[in-house]
């Protein structure tokens, strides 16, 4: 008999294999399924048979219960969801390969509120992007950085993988985002202006785009040997990109000194980027293309710049009898 543990293993396999499921995203999965199954196997779940509507419901209440600091909070209900999502996969793969194990209908998702998008103004958006001033190689990053980000919606992951050959005499790129997807985005005049001035002022031989500009981490990654052939799957870090950390923290630098107290991060960026589509007029399926969401229900949390415009349909067509 397979072991619980070894079907886990074999199902992260199927997703980075034939799902092309992002590394970030098995990740998260393992987490969530290892720490579902240690609770089921403590409660005497040996198989798939053995994960039943109680064992699910207990692990339920005892993350409902679960401390996650010193004020006594606990796991969120949207996370609760994120472990039932990872069950919920597992099980449907299961069945997909013809092991008995509990229905996928038995489980449902907790009711969660609607995301609030914490935004900011677009003067203080431009703050940000004009906070960057100096004309040395990594101030010019930095800037290239924040501008890419508003003018593409880029995930922060999207934009770390970016190799430096990216063309920056056209207005749009190629980029592959989750599960392999490539779409295109579109740079800005103001995008692409940045991206050409820092990329003229690197003096480095390096092929990642956005990369450590420490003398120390520069003289490192002189020292390895350039790969002579790219693996199949170009990857920022490879080629010494900065990571997200690094980019979120070059934000949060920025809106400091943009004298803004408000919480802005790469991410940020990217809502930003769909509120002025949206409410300049484009529609919700093209920002869907442009974002790369798979399900238009995840752009659908953008619809609230639509507001105004519906309470100016409303006030200007209804009731004029």
């Amino acid at each position: 008999m397979v072991s619980l543990k070894e079907l886990k293993t074999r199902f992260l396999e199927y997703l980075e294999i034939e799902k092309g499921s992002a590394l970030r995203t098995i990740e998260n999965y393992d987490h969530y399924l290892t720490k579902f199954l240690d609770f089921a196997q403590k409660n005497g779940a040996k198989s798939p048979e053995d994960i039943t509507e109680d064992v699910v419901r207990e692990f339920r209440l005892s993350l409902n219960r679960q401390k996650v600091n010193s004020a006594g909070d606990t796991v969120s209900k949207r996370t609760q969801n994120y472990y039932m999502i990872a069950l919920r996969r597992f099980l449907k793969y299961l069945t997909k390969k013809g092991i008995k194990s509990l229905s996928t209908d038995q489980i449902e998702l907790a009711k969660v509120e609607e995301h609030s998008l914490d935004l900011i103004t677009p003067a203080e958006l431009e703050r940000i992007l004009s906070a960057p001033t100096g004309n040395d190689v990594k101030t010019l990053r930095d800037k290239a950085i924040l501008e890419l980000l508003f003018s593409t919606g880029l995930r922060v992951a999207e934009l770390c993988s970016l190799p430096r050959d990216i063309i920056t005499s056209s207005d749009e790129i190629s980029v592959r985002g989750k599960g392999g997807k490539i779409r295109v985005v579109f740079l800005s005049e103001r995008a692409r202006s940045a991206l050409k001035k820092y990329l003229a002022a690197r003096e480095d031989m390096e092929e990642g785009l956005f990369i450590n500009l420490e003398p120390k981490k520069l003289a490192e990654n002189k020292l390895k040997e350039t790969p002579k052939i790219k693996k199949k799957k170009y990857k920022g870090k490879e080629y010494g990109n900065l990571d997200r950390r690094s980019i979120e923290r070059i934000v949060r630098h920025y809106t400091t000194i943009a004298g803004i107290s408000k919480r802005v991060t790469p991410h940020t960026m990217r809502h930003l980027f769909a509120t002025d589509l949206l409410s300049n007029g484009a529609d919700l399926r093209s920002v869907q293309a442009l974002l790369g969401h798979a399900n238009i229900s995840t752009t659908q949390i953008y619809t609230h710049v639509t507001d105004k415009h519906l309470r100016d349909i409303h006030k200007k067509y209804h009731n004029k009898n």
